[in-house]
């Protein structure tokens, strides 16, 4: 089942791909298909939020009702998605 899904871009991200808001409506049903309407829109994009596994790359998280999510993670109509890049240091 697909529907519309809020998805919030990690503001590291949004230089690389003039045009692209930090908040954005997307039809989608699982977080899979949220990175094929990114590329869709901002080709290049999944490549840099996945990896060749396919799996979202080691330093981004996505998080979905508060919960770190895969690629396989199912989204209900309404659903908050926000995608962050992971913060390290010492």
């Amino acid at each position: 089942m697909t529907g519309t899904v809020a998805v919030t871009l990690p503001a590291a991200l949004l230089p690389l791909f003039p045009g692209a808001p930090g908040l954005l409506q997307l039809d989608a049903g699982t977080v899979d298909e949220v990175m094929d309407a990114l590329e869709a829109r901002w080709p290049g994009m999944r490549d840099r939020l996945c990896d060749s596994r396919p799996a979202i790359r080691r330093h981004i998280n996505v998080f979905v009702e508060g919960r770190r999510a895969t690629l396989a993670t199912p989204l209900p109509p309404g659903t908050e998605v926000f995608i962050i890049t992971a913060v390290s240091g010492g």
